[in-house]
């Protein structure tokens, strides 16, 4: 179907309404409406018997008349009421019961997880219909068994599609870094996770409304549904299928009406789904992100190579260990890691995809998966010691920033940037709204955002990639951090974007005094950018340099003497060649 514009207000943005939530919408309106005035207009016509006995379509009665002269399509408008009322009291009884259990099982531990997910297998073997027929025949027929059987029969379905798609929206970096900032769980569930897992689970429940009306016209079709003298469309159907040879129409209408309810069901749920999706908002406008066309070299003065004992440190690290498990025997990823970022430097971190950069960063962000173990000598963030046993500080949240390299899975795309930006300074200062978007403002403008009033309005998608790496820097500077850890942060940016972010993190460095740990698999970038310079290969860090050093090509390890002569840079080439000619001859 073609999608249908309807008109908005001047200088917004424009919305596509698909046709079909406009064509299911409409035809449950339709059906609700027939739901309330049925009994009310149809009730005497439909109860009150006539003459004519089984007699086919007229005039008069347009669908006929069943076996005591009443108006079949009468029967079947007053029956409406009760199935639409069973259909939608079931459906919201298995979405309730699903989502309970997959929520449950999301927040218990793995074993409960495990055992709660092979029962929820267990009880999707059973068709639906199954399981609703023999609730019904235990227990005694009637609307209320009717309701129940088919709300636990199609209950385990929004089970398992709440467990899995939790799950998979819990392990996004948005939402560990949220529950890392300290936002309670219910906030966390109602803002991150709820959104992102709403499209698939309305889907689902506009095809269990269509589904629980037939499975219930089915139960009442076989006499253990609703019983006399309360009428809805399976008995209807049932008599018309009694009476077929006498009146073939007699089981047209209620097999209409049950038809035509399931698929305005099925095209609202899809219709909500496709209006609900941000990326449908056609923005009349964008302006494209400006890059800087090209990039200063950095030299600076050379700097000790260790901070002394008497400087303020950002983040310290003695002797990390990083582990798939907690069990010794568990596969070692980092190991005897130690580095130290000083206020106010801008330290490098440099080696091959693999060599353990993120993971060493992710420790001290206390962003590591559940799955992996770390432990220390010592480790404090921001003037924060951390415990591999205890929760993080909540303070920490506001000390240690965090940029990482794919701002796309780090946004939620289901919220606006406003509302993300904001979250973290709002938890922990207690700030009003008003203030928290004056703030997001004046770090949006300091990270060189444009039109940062419209920004804060924005879903992440309607940015450019430049931009949304810009917003991920305002976001991680809003609290205003003592340490900046900066994970690859021009990763899949065009060169002169790549350019204008890196300048942004020094001038940052620079007005706020903010010890700033940058990873980079690129020896060139950091040469430029930082003071000092680890360079880490597997799980290891091989060499403690200045970036004077590392510009001369005053290196001892192999590996680090590999980097810079794979470097785009001629000049860090040229330094290295030149070196080790000078050390081959003498």
């Amino acid at each position: 179907m073609t999608d249908v514009v309807l008109p908005t207000t001047v200088g917004r943005s424009r919305r596509r309404y698909p046709a079909s939530l406009l064509v299911g919408a409409v035809g449950l309106a339709v059906i609700v409406l027939l739901a309330v005035l049925g009994p009310v207009l149809w009730g005497t016509s439909a109860a009150s018997g006539s003459g004519q006995l089984r007699a086919g379509p007229s005039a008069e009665h347009w669908f006929g008349t069943d076996a005591q002269g009443r108006d079949v399509l009468a029967r079947t408008l007053v029956a409406t009421r009760l199935t639409i009322v069973m259909g939608v009291v079931a459906t919201a009884l298995a979405v309730g019961l699903g989502g309970l259990v997959g929520a449950v099982l999301v927040l218990s531990g793995n074993r409960v997880r495990w055992l709660g997910a092979r029962a929820i297998d267990l009880w999707l073997a059973l068709p639906p219909i199954i399981v609703a027929l023999a609730i019904t025949a235990i227990f005694r027929p009637g609307a209320v068994t009717v309701v129940v059987a088919i709300g636990i029969a199609f209950s385990p379905q929004f089970a398992r599609l709440t467990n899995n798609l939790a799950s998979s929206v819990g392990g996004k970096d948005f939402v560990v870094t949220a529950h890392l900032l300290g936002v309670p769980a219910p906030t966390v569930l109602a803002r991150h996770i709820v959104p992102n897992i709403a499209s698939p689970v309305l889907v689902l429940t506009s095809v269990c409304l269509a589904t629980s009306i037939v499975t219930m016209s089915g139960l009442s079709f076989i006499g253990l549904g609703v019983q006399p003298p309360a009428i809805d469309w399976g008995q209807l159907l049932a008599s018309g299928l009694r009476d077929i040879y006498q009146n073939p129409a007699g089981a047209l209408a209620p097999s209409i009406a049950i038809v035509l309810t399931g698929l305005s069901a099925s095209l609202l749920g899809d219709g909500l789904v496709a209006f609900s999706e941000p990326r449908r908002a056609q923005v009349r406008s964008r302006r494209a992100d400006q890059g800087s066309p090209s990039a200063t070299s950095l030299t600076g003065e050379e700097q000790s190579a260790a901070t002394s004992a008497g400087d303020d440190v950002a983040l310290h690290i003695e002797d990390l260990h990083v582990q798939t498990a907690n069990a010794p025997e568990g596969q070692m990823l980092v190991g005897g890691v130690s580095l130290t970022v000083a206020t106010g430097e801008i330290v490098g971190l440099v080696g091959e995809s693999g060599s353990g950069k993120s993971i060493t960063a992710m420790t001290a962000a206390q962003l590591l998966p559940s799955e992996l173990g770390w432990r220390a000598k010592a480790l404090s963030v921001a003037g924060h010691p951390i415990d591999p046993r205890q929760a993080p500080p909540s303070s920490m949240a506001l000390d240690c920033g965090v940029v990482f390299q794919d701002p796309s899975s780090c946004f939620n795309p289901a919220r606006r940037l406003g509302a993300q930006l904001t979250e973290t300074i709002r938890v922990h200062r207690k700030v009003s709204r008003r203030e928290a978007e004056r703030l997001a403002l004046d770090k949006l403008r300091e990270a060189r955002v444009s039109e940062p009033e419209r920004r804060l309005r924005q879903y992440p998608h309607e940015l450019s990639g430049g931009m949304r790496q810009r917003a991920m820097i305002a976001m991680a500077l809003i609290t205003t951090p003592k340490l900046l850890i900066a994970d690859e942060p021009t990763t899949a940016l065009d060169v002169t974007v790549q350019a204008d972010v890196l300048r942004l993190i020094k001038q940052i460095n620079h007005d706020h005094d903010m010890g700033v740990l940058l990873i980079s698999h690129d020896i060139d970038v950091v040469a430029s950018m930082c003071d000092r310079v680890y360079v880490m290969h597997q799980g290891g860090i091989l060499e403690h340099l200045t970036s004077a050093q590392l510009r001369r090509g005053e290196v001892t390890q192999p590996y680090t003497r590999r980097l810079l002569e794979a470097s785009a840079s001629t000049a860090l080439k040229n330094t290295v060649h030149v070196t080790s000619t000078i050390r081959g001859g003498s």
